[in-house]
């Protein structure tokens, strides 16, 4: 039997990731609660509710418990994360009592916000409760030297916000958090096919459209896609095909902000710095970064070079978990 450890966990809008430093990372599951409302049983967690999603009897009802990076519903982020730890004991196959967790929590987050992650991870028997910044913990876990006078930028680009910082000496020097991600660009998407098309599509099949054909707002060879959904006028099912020149244009506007955070915060750099970002680069983490042509397009945009992490969609998780051994130092120097 293990009494105590040490657990990193990214609690993120679209997944939560659970990372031990033996194991690397042992649990990647979607951020969804499946519940009956009629009794309030929690009926599925993770990849199980998510499959459910869109599926479900009237009673029956697949939630995603935070929104824009933050707990929006505290009773199912306890139940999802009492979930986890129970399925990360059982991964690990030891009983974990009592660990000291590192969570993420959105630099853009109030402390409100950030009481809630606490108290909803140690109502699941946490031991000690750290947080860390989000961009903080991404830096980490793309390998950046965030404990050095060394400035590093990091644009992490979530399912509910992307929050760009440049760091240094183990510090954010400034940092640009919006309410727009994977998330967001999936809605955009849904709402150009209900409004050209009278279809409406879910959040799944949108999600799909995104990695398939979906560009950043770069000049690429068209390609297309058929989705099905739901006609609005004569409410049956219906098919159509969707170019990826319609998909681009349908997202410009979520991308144009996210652009216009990047270059706000490289704006507040100081000098000193800058000559570090225009060596090292911008490196680009979270599941947003995958997008097709989102390297290429932010290197035009910006004119510095734009590297992708070692594991883009682990990043956070990963540096949560690294964190354990430096949270002190951090916390010193952040001070």
């Amino acid at each position: 039997m293990f009494s105590s450890t040490e657990i990193g966990i990214d609690l993120g809008t679209a997944n939560t990731l659970v990372y031990t430093k033996n194991k690397g990372i042992v649990l990647n599951e979607p951020s969804v609660v499946a519940m009956d409302i009629q009794t309030n049983e929690i009926l599925a967690v993770g990849m199980e509710a998510k499959n459910m999603i869109g599926k479900t009897p009237g009673n029956i009802v697949a939630v995603r418990p935070l929104k824009d990076g933050v707990i929006a519903d505290f009773d199912h982020t306890a139940a999802m994360l009492k979930h986890i730890m129970k399925k990360t004991g059982k991964i690990l196959k030891l009983s974990i009592s009592k660990p000291t967790v590192v969570v993420c929590a959105p630099s853009g987050s109030t402390s409100v916000e950030r009481r809630a992650i606490e108290d909803s991870v140690k109502s699941c028997g946490a031991k000690q409760v750290h947080l860390i910044e989000e961009s903080v913990a991404a830096a980490i876990g793309a390998d950046l030297p965030v404990d050095e006078p060394v400035a590093s930028v990091i644009v992490d680009i979530g399912g509910g916000t992307t929050e760009v910082a440049i760091i240094s000496y183990g510090g954010v020097v400034a940092c640009n958090s919006i309410r727009i991600g994977g998330d967001q660009i999936d809605d955009d998407i849904v709402q150009h096919v209900r409004k050209h098309y009278n279809l409406l599509i879910g959040e799944r099949t949108a999600e799909q459209v995104k990695m398939e054909i979906g560009y950043a707002l770069i000049d690429h060879e068209e390609s297309t896609m058929e989705v099905r959904g739901r006609d609005l006028v004569t409410g049956l099912p219906k098919t159509i095909t969707l170019s990826s020149l319609e998909i681009q244009e349908a997202m410009k506007e979520s991308l144009l902000q996210m652009l216009h955070t990047v270059k706000s915060t490289l704006e507040y750099c100081p000098p000193e710095l800058s000559g570090d970002i225009v060596d090292q680069g911008v490196v680009l983490t979270g599941g947003g970064a995958l997008m097709n042509g989102m390297q290429d397009w932010l290197f035009n945009e910006i004119a510095v070079p734009v590297r992708m992490a070692p594991f883009p969609l682990e990043s956070v998780a990963i540096g949560t978990g690294k964190s354990i051994s430096m949270i002190k130092k951090l916390n010193k120097l952040a001070k």
